[in-house]
């Protein structure tokens, strides 16, 4: 217990596993003691058979919440050891069914009072306890079912990553790093069009001397990730040429990046943020639509890839 103590919950996974083989030994030992030829892990499978009579391992298989493979290999051992015996489907000679044998009718009859000495020692062991683990395995399944444990790490890796990140002002050192990093956004999507090489070429004269600003992301000394607010009026500005490196993805760039303009927009006075993209660019819509964009129909746009074009209300 001290080792799981030591390393903490990053183990819960193990801690589980090894709480589940506590139980499923101990379990063991109770079917000895009532003279049941059978095994713990067989239970979920026989008590399906017991109530609803023949299924197909599928049916078996959605009905307790398993893999087929695992259901398929408890089922073989069921077999050798005559629990339970296959039958075909009517009509359907490739299609087996799975029942309980005369053997398997037999215990489904000893083992009811088993089932109930063991319910009443499982609730005598919740009361004992302070934290009822019936309820709070619901609750994690509940919870794992709406966001898994992939997505939820995913997330927290996210948080920490970006915590390394630092927006930065345009310096000219990163005019190369700003090119580079649209280039390669835009070549791997589109291709490069007239009004991309104005802005990326030039980025001081094309954007930052007529009143706009650029903002580069840095990640462990590494310009990753870049973005623009070129000025339209004293009102509005688009959010343009916005790229990640590829390297960098997962770690929130693009969030911190539209933050870092939106409130640039905002101590300048601005009343609007204006941009356009392509529909086709999921993560990259999704990303505005979290910033708080909007579609809108706006003027004609000088990109041939365009078709949306969004604001956002300051």
């Amino acid at each position: 217990m001290d080792f799981y103590d030591k390393i903490g919950k990053v183990v819960l996974g193990s801690r589980l596993r090894r709480l589940s083989e506590l139980l499923t030994e101990q379990a063991a030992q109770v079917y000895e003691m009532y003279g049941i030829d059978m095994q713990p892990k067989w239970f979920p499978v026989f008590y399906a058979l017991a109530e609803g009579g023949e299924k197909s391992i599928t049916e078996i298989a959605v009905e307790i919440g398993q893999s087929h493979p695992s259901v398929s290999t408890i089922v073989k051992e069921m077999i050798r050891k005559g629990v339970v015996e296959t039958s075909q489907a009517n009509g359907d000679g490739r299609k087996n069914y799975v029942g309980l044998s005369s053997k398997g009718l037999e215990i489904n009859e000893r083992i009811q009072s088993q089932c109930l000495d063991v319910n009443s020692a499982v609730e005598t062991a919740l009361a004992q306890t302070q934290y009822n683990l019936w309820k709070a395995m619901e609750e994690w399944e509940f919870l794992l079912g709406q966001k898994s444990l992939l997505k939820r790490v995913a997330d927290e890796k996210k948080i920490r990553e970006s915590r390394d990140v630092q927006i930065v002002a345009y310096r000219p050192e990163y005019k190369k790093a700003f090119r580079d990093l649209n280039e390669e956004w835009i070549t791997a999507n589109f291709k490069m069009e007239e009004s991309d090489y104005k802005s990326l070429d030039h980025p001081q004269e094309y954007i930052i001397d007529r009143g706009g600003f650029i903002f580069i992301a840095v990640y462990e000394g590494k310009p990753v990730g870049a973005c623009a607010l070129i000025k339209m009026d004293d009102d509005m500005f688009e959010l343009a040429k916005m790229a990640v490196s590829p390297a960098a993805k997962g770690k929130g760039i693009g969030v911190l990046l539209g933050n870092a303009c939106i409130e640039q927009a905002k101590a300048v006075n601005a009343k609007k943020l204006y941009l356009e993209s392509n529909t086709k660019l999921k993560p990259a819509i999704n990303l505005y639509h979290k910033l708080g964009f909007k579609k809108v129909t706006g003027v004609p746009s000088p990109y041939e890839r365009c078709n949306i074009q969004m604001e956002l209300s300051l």
